[in-house]
């Protein structure tokens, strides 16, 4: 299967073989695993990816010690997709990973309270998603690991505290950081800048208004909707209280685009109980059978279909053969023959 690789991986690769710092080869290599396509065809070239990200993590604790060396942090995906929280200090970001997920991480009222990404599991449905809570993004603090993080994840979620007077400027310092690390939070990833390899890394982003049961939020969160409603989709919410969490649930799900499918033996009745397998929108029957087993997408015969009460209805009838490049929506019951 060709790699097909993107212009704006190509240039990625470009400015790592013409980097002369370490953290100049880092970022061009964060930004490489960012922008290579995920397909069968670039397997290898992605284990490559982590062997040198790995080697030159290591490089740089020779150089500077184990200290810095444990800054060049990454963290290890799980579950149906990685959802990173960025913020400046004090927004709220620690308290929102704490009601989203069951972590339990350092909360403080006070700016820097986390210094290391934080990952916790968000329950949704009969899936899991990961949630990254961020050290918080400001002049004094930032370092290109951060930007590594943000790079890799699949959405990322703006917090803004709209308890502060500050709100504005701090939600502009924090994407003049990662756009000095090409990085451009966006409220979608526009087909025709996918490839282009004169823009930044386009990172998908919702905008979370945090801090609603305060006694100002409603007069800043007009105010952030003024400035920032064409550029974000924007939703309040309080850590605090759990105010409108759900919904947030809901629409972090959503925007991953993805669906899930369940599986089930030829003349069996499908478990709905066990978990399905997540996959992109727009994923076939041949990418499911790839997900089962790589092989099996070469092996099996043909498929019949049946769709869940939750689903959009894909096919016409239950247990209806489809096609192989048949596109599958979320719920959807596959039974693949060999």
């Amino acid at each position: 299967m060709p790699a097909n690789l993107t212009p704006q991986y190509l240039a990625a690769e470009k400015r790592f073989k013409e980097s002369s710092t370490l953290q100049e080869k880092m970022e061009a290599l964060e930004e490489m695993m960012a922008t290579i396509p995920k397909h069968k065809g670039t397997e290898k070239m992605q284990a490559d990816l982590r062997r040198r990200m790995a080697k030159l993590q290591a490089e740089v604790g020779k150089k500077h010690g184990i200290s810095k060396a444990s800054a060049m942090y990454s963290v290890r995906r799980e579950g149906a997709g990685q959802v990173v929280l960025v913020g400046a200090p004090n927004t709220g970001k620690s308290s929102l990973l704490a009601k989203l997920t069951h972590a339990s991480p350092e909360i403080g009222d006070y700016p820097f309270t986390t210094r290391l990404p934080q990952p916790g599991m968000m329950p949704f449905e009969n899936i899991q998603v990961q949630i990254v809570d961020m050290p918080p993004i400001a002049p004094e603090f930032y370092e290109p690991w951060m930007g590594g993080i943000v790079r890799g994840a699949d959405l990322a979620l703006l917090i803004v505290d709209v308890n502060s007077d500050e709100a504005l400027e701090e939600v502009d310092g924090v994407l003049k950081i990662l756009e000095g690390s090409r990085i451009e939070l966006v409220k979608v990833l526009p087909e025709e800048d996918k490839t282009d390899p004169s823009r930044p890394v386009l990172r998908p982003c919702l905008m979370i208004a945090n801090k609603v049961d305060t006694e100002r939020a409603e007069e800043i969160l007009q105010i952030v909707r003024e400035f920032y409603q064409s550029q974000f989709e924007i939703l309040p919410v309080s850590a605090l209280t759990g105010d409108r969490i759900e919904n947030l649930r809901r629409t972090i799900f959503d925007r991953l685009e993805i669906v899930r499918v369940f599986t089930k033996a030829p003349g069996k009745k499908a478990d709905l109980d066990s978990p399905p397998f997540v996959l992109k929108s727009g994923s076939t029957v041949v990418d499911a059978a790839r997900a089962v087993h790589r092989d099996l997408a070469q092996t099996f015969k043909f498929a019949r279909m049946w769709s869940s009460e939750k689903s959009k209805r894909s096919v016409k009838f239950d247990g209806q053969m489809v096609e192989r490049t048949h596109r599958l929506e979320d719920g959807d019951i596959l039974e693949l023959h060999e």
